[in-house]
């Protein structure tokens, strides 16, 4: 039990002393982009997922109507 104490006492110490958090203007800057890219991508997905679905359906409406 007594390692598990000292991991916690270390990584608490870790985080406190040695690692460089990001500074408040770097955080937001960073945050701006990931949301752009989110937004591009998921609008970049939902077109082509719109466009699979119309062309699947123009075919199959092609398919249907040379069977009947």
């Amino acid at each position: 039990m007594s390692s598990f104490v000292d991991f916690i006492k270390g990584s608490y110490t870790e985080f406190k002393d040695k690692v460089e958090w990001p500074k408040w203007p770097e955080l937001q800057s960073s945050t701006i982009v990931v949301t752009v890219a989110t937004i591009i991508l998921a609008l970049f997905t939902f077109g082509v997922d719109e466009l699979f679905s119309k062309s699947i359906r123009n075919i199959i409406d092609l398919l249907t109507s040379l069977f009947n």
